[in-house]
């Protein structure tokens, strides 16, 4: 969904908890009725292991008569990872894929050499008011795969691995975690899981990984003593140990992260790759009409930008 031209994000105030690099705070920018935070990237951290990106939308409504519209938009050497926590979108892409994800689902769309795909809300829920609200992240590919053949994977909200106790619940949307392992196909090691800790209930996120965050949905989190709120991103130190204590009314949040990509990434609009000559080759690609269009949603796409 890079398509919406959000500004960067912005660091936060300072703070005192050494085990926390970065403290972003999103830039937002409404689009009609719905609303989207970027977290990622920001000047001074691009990445976070491979995600390379991340958008919160909504929560929003969307008027009756109206919907997401999200038209067909080329990507290459990154996979889009969808995840709703409220509404339907129906996803095309030019390998014939059609798919209306929906919330606790996960659309996993691995651009490799080239890709496009089509956002929107299904028909049949442009008769009401529309609520939605989610996630989509961006997940570089290793150099080694960026000029794979395309895929598209869906895994249904019953197929994710889940834990439950002592006042946690945890969904593994993508990875491996505590012995759990997610059944979406990745090219790199990673975590990204779905965290709810009851009221006063702690969680260790152990230095499992180089690189970690986390994204606060709803609630508060305690962290050595600081307090964070909603719609923040912390980014931690390598190797430090972190407890988060949830606030006294819960807290909803998104860990994720991974080892570093060991090579530098390059970003333009909707292209990720290790070389600024492929993203060339790309943008000349698409405005010469060369990447595939979508079976179902031929007729409407956006434009290279100026």
């Amino acid at each position: 969904m890079s398509i919406f031209n959000a500004d960067d994000p912005k660091l936060g105030d300072a703070f005192s908890c050494d085990a926390i690099e970065h403290l972003i705070i999103p830039s937002s920018r409404e689009i009609g009725n719905f609303a989207v935070r970027r977290a990622l990237p920001t000047a001074r951290r691009r990445m976070v292991g491979p995600f390379i990106f991340f958008d919160r939308m909504g929560p929003s409504i969307i008027e009756s008569g109206s919907g997401l519209d999200v038209a067909p938009h080329p990507h290459i050497g990154l996979s889009t990872v969808t995840y709703l926590f409220d509404g339907q979108i129906r996803h095309r892409d030019s390998l014939g894929s059609e798919m209306v994800i929906r919330p606790g689902d996960v659309n996993l769309m691995t651009a490799g050499r080239g890709i496009v795909h089509s956002e929107r809300s299904p028909e049949e829920d442009r008769t009401h008011p529309l609520e939605l609200s989610g996630l989509q992240t961006w997940v570089a590919l290793p150099e080694a795969h960026e000029e794979d053949a395309p895929s598209f994977s869906h895994t249904g909200d019953k197929e994710l691995p889940r834990y439950s106790g002592d006042g946690i619940d945890l969904n593994l949307v993508i990875g491996r975690f505590g012995g759990l392992k997610s059944p979406v196909p990745m090219l790199s090691e990673t975590i990204y899981a779905d965290l709810h800790l009851s009221a006063g209930a702690s969680f260790p996120f152990d230095p499992q990984w180089e690189e970690r965050a986390l994204y606060i949905l709803e609630g508060a989190v305690e962290i050595a003593g600081d307090v964070f709120g909603p719609e923040q991103l912390l980014i931690f130190r390598p190797e430090d140990a972190i407890s988060l204590k949830a606030g006294p009314q819960g807290v909803r949040v998104m860990i994720f992260g991974g080892d570093s990509m060991g090579s530098k990434r390059h970003t333009w609009w909707n292209f990720v790759s290790s070389s600024k000559e492929r993203i060339e080759q790309a943008k000349e690609e698409w405005k010469t009409g060369r990447f595939d269009i979508v079976p179902g949603d031929e007729e409407d796409f956006v434009p290279l930008p100026e």
